[in-house]
Parts: C-alpha cells; sequence; structure tokens
C-alpha cells in the first residue's frame, strides 16, 4: 500500500483483524460510519474505504501535516471521506459539528505516527540529534523542551516514573535539573548522553535503548495521551449504535492498561460486586470481542516492525441508555 511519493509509507498494523472485527457494521448493505480518531497517514483508512464501498470515514488528527498526506491519499473517495483537525477526546464535538447522533464504529491506532517518527524536525526520535520539540500537534502546547528546562525534579521525577516507567527516573530527573542550569535542553543528543550516564553500566543493555522510556515519557507529558485517551474511550462507546464497535490499537502498557479497565467496567453491571439482582438501565454496555489483547503474527512483525509492541481489544455496544462517562472503575 503505497502513500503519496512526497510522504513516507504507513503499513497498517493488524489490518485483516481490524477489517474482520467492522465488517459486521461496515460491510452491510448501505454501509456505515466509522470514525479513525488517529488518522495518521490515512492507511487504515484508505483500506477501510476500499474494502467497505458503502462505508463513509470521517477522519480526525491533530497534526495538520498528517490530515494534508492522508488527504491527498484519501481524495479518490470523494465525498466518502471527511477529514477534521481534532483530537481524539473531541468525537462528541465532532459529531455535533457534522449533525451526527451516532456512528457505527470508531478506530484508535494511538501513539506517534509514521510521519512523526520518520521526520526528525518532530524531535520524536533518540537515535539522532533531533530538535526537543514531540508535540503531535505542532502548532500549540508546551515542547519537551520547555518540560525538561522548566519542570521541577519533582515534576520530572513522576513523569518519568509514571509514564516512562524508568526505574532510575529520580537520578535522572536530578541530573536533567542540574545540567539546565548551566546549559538548556534544545536537541536530543545531550539528553540521550545524560539518560546513558545515568543509568548503571549493568542495566543499559536492559529494555531496549536506555533513552527509550524517557522519551516515551515526554512525549506522553506534551501530549497529553492518557488523560486524553481516558476521555477519548467513554466518549467512543456513547458515540457508537447500539451493534456499534469501537477497536483500539495500543502500543504500549500504560495505554494498554488503560483500554483493558475501561472496557472491563463497561462489559460488566453497573452494581457493587455480589449485588444478587441487576436493576433495568444497570447492565453492561459493552460486549468485549477479543480474549484478551490480540497480537501481530511473527509475518507481520517481519515485514513491519513497528507492529511488535501492538496489542489489539475490541468490543460492541449491546445497549442504549446510561452514558458510559458517567460510570465509574474506567480507569
Amino acid at each position: 500500500m503505497n502513500a503519496c511519493a512526497d510522504h513516507p509509507v504507513h503499513v497498517p498494523v493488524l489490518a485483516d483483524r481490524v477489517v474482520e472485527l467492522l465488517a459486521p457494521v461496515l460491510g452491510r448493505p448501505g454501509g456505515g460510519v466509522v470514525v479513525d480518531t488517529t488518522l495518521g497517514l490515512g492507511g487504515h483508512a484508505e483500506l477501510l474505504l476500499r474494502e467497505f464501498p458503502d462505508a463513509r470515514l470521517i477522519g480526525l488528527d491533530r497534526d495538520p501535516h498528517a490530515l494534508d498526506a492522508a488527504r491527498e491519499r484519501l481524495d479518490e473517495f470523494g465525498e466518502r471521506s471527511t477529514l477534521l483537525h481534532a483530537v481524539y477526546d473531541e468525537i462528541p464535538d465532532v459529531l455535533d459539528q457534522l449533525g451526527l447522533t451516532e456512528v457505527d464504529a470508531v478506530l484508535f491506532d494511538l501513539g506517534v505516527s509514521s510521519l512523526q517518527l520518520d521526520d526528525p524536525s518532530r524531535g520524536f526520535a533518540y537515535s539522532r540529534d533531533v530538535t526537543l520539540d514531540m508535540r503531535m500537534d505542532p502548532t500549540r502546547g508546551i515542547t519537551a523542551a520547555e518540560v525538561l528546562n522548566t519542570y521541577p525534579v519533582t515534576d520530572l521525577t513522576r513523569i518519568l516514573r509514571d509514564y516512562g516507567e524508568e526505574r532510575f527516573a529520580r537520578r535522572i530527573a536530578e541530573r536533567i535539573v542540574r545540567e539546565r542550569a548551566n546549559t538548556p535542553f534544545t536537541t536530543s543528543a545531550g539528553l540521550v548522553d545524560l539518560i546513558r550516564g545515568a543509568i548503571p553500566a549493568a542495566k543499559r543493555q536492559v529494555g531496549g535503548h536506555p533513552a527509550k522510556r524517557t522519551f516515551q515519557a515526554l512525549r506522553i507529558e506534551v501530549n497529553g495521551e492518557l488523560a486524553v485517551l481516558q476521555r477519548a474511550l467513554p466518549a467512543a462507546v456513547d458515540a457508537v449504535a447500539v451493534g456499534g464497535r469501537v477497536v483500539v490499537l495500543a502500543y504500549h502498557s500504560l495505554e494498554d492498561r488503560l483500554v483493558k479497565q475501561t472496557f472491563a467496567a463497561l462489559a460488566r453491571p453497573d452494581v457493587p460486586d455480589g449485588f444478587p439482582v441487576v436493576p433495568p438501565g444497570h447492565e453492561a454496555v459493552l460486549r468485549l470481542l477479543t480474549r484478551g489483547a490480540d497480537k501481530a503474527s511473527d509475518e507481520e512483525i517481519t515485514a513491519n516492525p513497528r507492529a511488535t509492541s501492538a496489542r489489539l481489544r475490541a468490543v460492541e455496544r449491546i445497549r442504549a441508555g446510561r452514558k458510559s462517562s458517567d460510570r465509574g472503575g474506567t480507569a
């Protein structure tokens, strides 16, 4: 599957499984409406529009550069494709703007897009010296450099520990604060060297590149990824009609845990454990479509290494009524 010549190729992850899960709602006569909340370069979007010729796509992305690339890629589908600059927790506002009360499917393909990873100016890479930006929407918000140069050591420690699951969060944070007093951080090379020096030599070869966890943590903080996802998942469930489906591809344990907990809470009755009777209106909202999380095959990982960490979970809405966002225990 080729992207336009000016942009990198985007190979959609677990593409066959996504098609299989959405076929019941997008492949029926008259098609259906799917919201691709993380459009990126449009790999999944193009696949769904080709596979289901009666379906209509609403594509969202916070990155205007990704939207431009996807718009070129999806131009041939004309009015079947509507692309908007929006973050995925803005699903209710988007549907209201388009005059829709519900849709048939919502797809999340979380994490960093191919466009963002492959463009050095975006600052997501730790394998080369790049500007420390990391904003998925480069038109607004705080940059990674601003986080590094302004956050106190306690906040930096929390971010690296909670978002990067970094064992040496405190040591790295203290060194960042000492270093920035002399030279503020602007590019990644100095940060990578600092991280390597802060982690004991015996531990540097464990868990991949020693800067991987810190860069993940900074990216999540800069883009508010977990907070946005925590709002977006219930909003997606509320947006789909009864019988509609939500499919989520996550790429690290923090995202996947949040997805798992949210779906699990909505797939059981909204009553205390051990309650003998489920009153009307408190039944489960969702049915789980995946047993645990689906993963890419060895063959797919060989062809597309970015599929290695992918975890796919899917649900079907089984009743209308109470807003899922009003229910507790989703995170």
